[in-house]
């Protein structure tokens, strides 16, 4: 049997330090399913460690049928990255998920999106820039994708829905955990009309960790970023970076000198992102990409090869340094490093980062 099954995929989800980037390298030299039959050597001889080969051994079969189980009750749809119906976009990514969780139309999944996304405490200006552009987006056949926060993303979300199309929020929770709680009907709202997706098991509570990870989803699926208002340290600029190094494109809008919601999209403007002021900007932008290539998108380099790794050591090097070496653009620089600090790989730390072992 070669098909992976839900309930391997869920099994292989639980073992931890085992992404998508090992599981496509396994898949070349075996079928998946039989992972659960090998024994301990066979893993090692498949160049596994031996933390995964020991998880792998003694999958808590349990666990997983309980999280089956519960996604069966709350209607929960599980898509794994060899299902026909995960996003082709996210498959470009850098460490994309390997399971995503979903509630409402996974149709939605491949339309063509454009992320909205800014500060949580926006302005009223920027709550009404937000719902309008999302609005106006709507209605020209581009789905709305956020990250359901209060501020920007909610104003987004709603934007979208009162046109009576739908939209995506893309949590940093468990799928089926409503956060924040002020938006308990939104949430709803988007489990009829749109979708909802997460990468953390049913039952995962907010963690200040989750958020800059799930912003790799959220422009991953999008064809560009909307950044209305952000301060300069934001998960919103992370949003934006993430969408730098996907070779997607940045959308923001500009705002007053004296306003530090302004910063962030002053920022994104001076590194070269298109100066917005109507949709009629965005439109133009995406207009370029042939209907039958909306998303194909260049691919990342091979993890093996990345510059960053290569010129990064168990010294301390400044991103000053990393630039000169590996003669990439600043915010690509940092987009990269936020992916390998997501993947254990490297570690910021004062004046710089360094290089982890295990990477």
């Amino acid at each position: 049997m070669n098909t992976l099954s839900t309930r391997q995929a869920v099994a292989l989800k639980l073992c931890q330090g085992l992404g998508v980037a090992t599981l496509l390298a396994l898949k070349q030299k075996i079928a998946l399913p039989k992972l659960f039959s090998i024994d301990y050597a066979g893993l090692l001889h498949l160049g596994l460690t031996e933390a995964i080969a020991k998880q792998l051994r003694n999958v808590d079969w349990h666990r997983v049928d309980h999280i089956l189980a519960l996604c069966e009750t709350q209607k929960l749809q599980i898509i794994h990255y060899f299902d026909l119906n995960y996003p082709v976009t996210l498959t470009h990514i850098c460490n994309p998920p390997w399971v995503i969780f979903c509630r409402g139309n996974t149709a939605l999944l491949n339309c063509p999106q454009i992320a909205v996304v800014g500060s949580r405490a926006a302005s009223r200006t920027g709550l009404e820039i937000a719902y309008d552009f999302a609005r106006q987006l709507s209605q020209s056949n581009l789905l709305v994708t956020s990250g359901m926060a209060r501020g920007i993303d909610g104003a987004a979300h709603q934007g979208a829905m009162d046109t009576g199309e739908g939209t995506i929020a893309v949590l940093g929770t468990g799928v089926d955990v409503i956060y924040p709680q002020r938006h308990r009907d939104l949430y709803w709202r988007i489990a009829e009309q749109g979708l909802l997706v997460s990468e953390f098991l049913p039952g995962t509570r907010a963690h200040a960790s989750h958020f800059p990870r799930r912003n790799r989803i959220i422009s991953g699926l999008s064809l560009g970023v909307l950044l209305v208002e952000a301060e300069i340290k934001s998960g919103s600029l992370i949003t934006a970076r993430y969408a730098l190094e996907q070779n997607k494109e940045v959308f923001a809008i500009p705002g007053s000198i004296r306003h530090s919601l302004s910063q962030g999209c002053h920022f994104l403007l001076k590194q070269g992102a298109k100066l917005t002021e109507h949709v009629s900007d965005i439109l133009e932008e995406v207009s370029f990409l042939p209907e039958n290539s909306l998303y194909i998108i260049e691919s990342e380099e091979p993890k093996e090869s990345c510059p960053i790794l290569q010129n990064l050591g168990y010294e301390v090097t400044d991103v000053d340094t990393l630039v000169q070496r590996t003669q990439w653009p600043v915010e690509q620089v940092l987009a990269r490093l936020l992916d390998l600090e997501l993947e254990d790989k490297v570690e910021r730390v004062l004046n710089g980062y360094i290089k982890l072992a295990r990477g």
